[in-house]
């Protein structure tokens, strides 16, 4: 293995500093009561988590599209692709889970008293 394929601690320190604060700035928004729409508390949320998993293959998994002759390009295009799906699936989920929890006591009361 090639030096190049490692990062220098100036890389990790970067990295490092860059997740605490990609993890900090949505806990602030969750935590501190901002006066925010949820809608716009999701999409910061989700925006600052994908661009966190991008400084993460970057920075701690050094996947860049100049190494390797390129290969590693599609392992880019892999990790898009699969952020994609799971904010994706993940919005669907929490967007459908009105309809697909418990029902509430008085519909549960209302089946068990019929004839």
């Amino acid at each position: 293995m090639s030096s190049e394929s490692h990062g220098s601690y100036r890389s990790y320190i970067i990295g490092f500093v860059l997740s605490v604060i990609l993890t900090a700035i949505p806990f602030w928004v969750v935590m501190s009561g901002v006066d925010i729409s949820l809608a716009w508390a999701i999409a910061i949320i989700f925006g600052l988590g994908a661009i966190q998993i991008m400084v993460h293959v970057h920075y701690f998994l050094h996947v860049t599209v100049k190494a390797e002759q390129g290969w590693q390009v599609m392992s880019m295009v892999f990790t898009a692709v699969l952020l994609v799906i799971v904010l994706a699936g993940s919005i669907w989920v929490m967007t459908h889970l009105d309809e697909n929890m418990m029902p509430a006591h008085e519909q549960i009361e209302r089946v068990r008293n019929l004839p």
